[in-house]
């Protein structure tokens, strides 16, 4: 005691500080702990719900914040996370000269990082967001000097400056009074951002000026902890922000853009093939450190791209990452916080799996490692990746993570410690949409969790709203069947979970289960597994899920465009009610029906035979007939049937069925211009012709190359490229691509000149076949032969962000081009220019595409 009195008198907190800090960078620029010296290695997520629209949302459907929080808290336990980050809206929690506010914002941030404190998880805060709080809703008054001077005037008004460096002093001082520790001091805080994604313009000296104010307002605090400033806006002030003091770079990624309004088709692992950092230069020369605090394949529903992410950070030597962002499940169902992101356990099961594996990736690749280029990369260390089935895979031995049905063997059974996944594989067959994971207790006992069945009944990349529902929870029971030689044939299956009464025995290793938390035991086994028992971070009845949600039927079926004429017509349906339907049958015309059948839950197929259909447009509505009898036509979503006098809305859906010799249309202006992958411009828009069906859609291109105000040192790169996909299109074609010689493009060229426009044919292997075609001034159709396509560059699309990302995907693919392998079509200004064309303008005008 008197040692510790000595040690008070002598220094100050702040510095005492400085010696029990949990982490610094080593001269290396590796982040490392304190107490042993091990290299910080960290995976999670963005989460929101102290703040802004997740906060009110919350209060609008009388949700506890805090209860909401420790449930989505016991689902990142079950994901691994080990990890959290989040901008915090200093606009809610500061006035406007940056003071510090106690009030129920920064009450419930301060009980999640306790909470996060509880389960291991450590953190890295970023307390300035420069956001109002509105997000997507309209902002709301707030106090915070973000709110009075807005992200511009912050980065250069004086008066701004001084409130947000009295605010990060306070800030970092907050003691929190669920811990009773300062964030300063919080052995769980690894790192410090400044701020989330400044912009600065100006002078260098300036930049360097606000940096250094920034990173002495944090030391004024006292703590020693590292602190990073944004490197992926402004990076040609990297030198500056380190100048400043920063001591590492945070970066995002973003590979398949933001925004696009719906699911992205198609092989996206070109887009993430690597993460080349082309300033690493200043990285190595300052020793400074590197940290992802936010990424996501936007909007992409799919499963397999988390991984490889991870993979490309951990070779750019990056020992952070976190997802952005975690939907809270409260209001997953609708996904209005950030309708271009969406990640729930319970809601996207096989995407939240993917980032379990992300987190294996973190932990186990090594810093900077090389596993060379795609298509070579998909095995490496314990991972597969593979794009055709929608699949992500750890199987280490220990652990067996899958987020989709497969067929590969777990590497060792007799090691297996952790299994967790979606749909079927060797190990259990299980036929449910829900994620399930069995954790090994004994030689003779597992804990088995099953969480229900979510189903999409919308896009959920599209324009969101709380009315309108995007996924459902259904809690039904399922066969599950578990292949382990150590439970033997007849195991005991024991919920645990509170309500949980379940107890019955296998059969032939299967039994029906529903969602909750169980204990496999094998026969004659005599150990007692009670509910309050220790398991992981909590107990081991631990279990939370949303109730059913299933207030209506729902379906889903989106009909082909076009199909030859002589293929039978494969229809697809997804159904969802709170009860099974009786049947769900075609009705083609007025030929007789044509049943379904159920080839998984909630999916249902059938084909209408070739000798039903003809030439022309195809119709055909679906019927459901519930329990009760009664039926329900769609599109319609109305009771009756379309042969009933008074049923008066008789849209039906409709395909265009062509003989194989017909065209096979890719692109029309009218209904496909909006859905162009590409970089904005000025002035594009779409037109009518003269023509009362035809749409001309315009795109003028005043320059090839424009400066990046993010990326000013960025070598020009003159080209401009849009992508269409066109697996929709040709989806009932398949069969009729081989027979087809040219493409035909129907437009102009914008200029009076003509214009070099090469066009690609873009596999799903990501290799692109294409040749130049030259559009003339006059409206007219152009064609490219396709035995004169040759191997081209693939061009990034869309567009990751940051822009400092690679334009083009480098690769080594084979040389053959296979027409029915291609999913979009690449077209670019820029190749073959001469010097004095690259910096002119240009301009195409396009109304249709077809392959003949």
């Amino acid at each position: 005691m008197r040692l510790l009195l000595i040690l008070l008198l002598l220094f100050p907190f702040g510095l005492m500080a400085q010696q029990i800090s949990s982490t610094y960078l080593d001269e290396s620029g590796v982040i490392r702990w304190s107490e042993d010296e091990a290299e910080v290695k960290g995976f999670g997520v963005n989460y929101t719900v102290p703040f802004a629209h997740a906060y009110r949302t919350a209060e609008r459907l009388g949700v506890n914040q805090k209860e909401a929080i420790d449930n989505d808290l016991y689902h990142f336990t079950r994901l691994g996370f080990d990890l959290y980050r989040v901008h915090v809206w200093d606009t809610e929690i500061s006035d406007s000269l940056g003071s510090l506010l106690e009030n129920e914002h920064l009450d419930h941030f301060d009980y999640l990082i306790h909470r996060l404190n509880e389960l291991d998880i450590n953190y890295v805060i970023t307390p300035i967001a420069f956001w109002g709080n509105g997000w997507p809703e309209p902002n709301e008054d707030t106090p915070g000097f973000s709110e009075k001077y807005g992200k511009d005037e912050c980065l250069t008004d004086p008066n701004c400056i001084k409130a947000q460096e009295n605010y990060l002093t306070q800030f970092m001082n907050h003691t929190n009074p669920y811990t009773g520790v300062a964030y300063k001091d919080d052995p769980r805080l690894i790192a410090v951002e400044v701020s989330n994604e400044p912009h600065h313009r100006g002078e260098a000296a300036e930049v360097q000026k606000f940096v250094q104010g920034m990173v002495e307002a944090i030391r004024a605090s006292g703590t020693e902890k590292p602190i990073f400033y944004n490197a992926s806006h402004g990076t040609h002030f990297i030198e500056e922000y380190f100048e400043g003091g920063a001591q590492g770079g945070t970066f995002q990624w973003y590979p398949t853009g933001l925004g696009y309004k719906k699911e992205i088709p198609g092989n996206l692992l070109p887009n993430v093939n690597d993460y080349h950092i082309p300033f690493s230069e200043a990285f190595e020369k300052h020793h400074a450190g590197k940290l992802v605090y936010e990424f996501d394949a936007a909007d992409v529903g799919r499963t397999y791209i988390y991984p490889v992410m991870a993979r490309s950070f951990r070779t750019a030597g990056i020992q952070i990452g976190t997802h952005f962002s975690y939907d809270p499940t409260f209001m997953a169902d609708v996904n209005t916080e950030y309708d271009t992101h969406y990640m729930n356990l319970a809601y996207t099961p096989g995407k939240a799996i993917s980032l379990l594996i992300s987190g294996e990736v973190f932990r186990k690749v090594p810093m900077r490692a090389e596993f060379g280029n795609y298509p070579q990369n998909l095995e490496f260390d314990d991972f597969t990746i593979d794009y055709h089935s929608d699949l992500a895979l750890f199987n280490s031995g220990k652990k067996y993570f899958y987020t989709n049905a497969h067929e590969h063997e777990p590497k060792n059974i007799s090691l297996l410690q952790q299994v967790a996944g979606v749909g079927n594989s060797p190990l259990i067959k299980y036929q449910g949409t829900g994620a399930y994971f069995l954790d090994k207790l004994d030689e003779d006992s597992w804990r088995l969790e099953v969480m229900p069945d979510a189903i999409w009944v919308e896009d959920p990349f599209g324009r969101n709203s709380p009315d309108k529902i995007l996924a459902v929870i259904n809690w039904a029971s399922h066969s599950m069947r578990i292949n382990l030689e150590g439970l033997g044939e007849d195991f005991s299956i024991k919920g645990i979970n509170d309500g949980n009464t379940v107890d019955v025995t296998a059969e032939q290793k299967s039994f029906e289960i529903q969602p909750g938390t169980y204990v496999v035991q094998r026969a004659g086994s005599s150990k007692s597994w009670p509910a309050d028992e220790d398991f992981g971070k909590g107990k081991l009845g631990d279990f939370y899920a949303p109730k059913a949600t299933i207030e209506k039927s729902y379906l889903v079926h989106n009909s082909i465009k076009s199909a030859s004429l002589d293929q039978p017509l494969k229809i697809e349906v997804k159904y969802v009610a709170k009860e099974k339907p009786k049947a769900i049958k075609i009705q083609p015309g007025f030929r007789d029906p044509i049943a379904l059948e159920e080839v998984k839950p909630y999916h249902y197929q059938a084909e209408i035979p070739a000798d039903l259909l003809y030439e022309g447009l195809f119709e055909y509505h679906l019927i459901v007939k519930n329990k009760d009898g009664k039926n329900i036509t769609y599109p319609a979503g109305k009771e009756g049937r379309p042969s009933d006098w008074d049923f008066y809305d008789r849209e039906a859906y409709k395909v265009n069925i062509t003989p194989a010799e017909y065209p096979i249309h890719l692109f029309d202006a009218k209904s496909d211009s909006e859905w162009l992958v590409r970089q904005w411009r000025e002035g594009f828009r779409l037109v009518p012709t003269k023509h009362s069906t035809e749409f001309e859609y315009l795109m003028p291109i005043e320059q090839l190359f424009v400066e990046d105000p993010e990326n000013l040192n960025a070598e020009p790169i003159y080209d401009y490229s849009f992508k269409h996909f066109i697996l929709d299109a040709i989806k009932g074609r398949k069969n009729d691509l081989s027979s087809k010689n040219r493409l035909v493009l129907k437009g102009r060229s914008l200029e009076e000149k003509p214009l070099n426009l090469q066009v690609a044919f873009v596999m799903d292997d990501g290799s692109a076949y294409g040749c130049m075609v030259e559009i003339g001034a006059e409206m007219g159709e152009y064609t490219l032969d396709l035995n004169s396509v040759q191997p081209v560059k693939t061009v990034t699309l869309p567009r990751p962000y940051p822009s400092f990302l690679p334009y083009y995907f480098e690769h080594d693919l084979p040389e053959d081009f296979d027409i029915t392998r291609v999913e979009s079509l690449q077209f670019s200004i820029g190749p073959e220019l001469d010097e004095d064309e690259k910096k002119a303008s240009h301009g195409l005008g396009i109304i249709s595409i077809r392959l003949e």
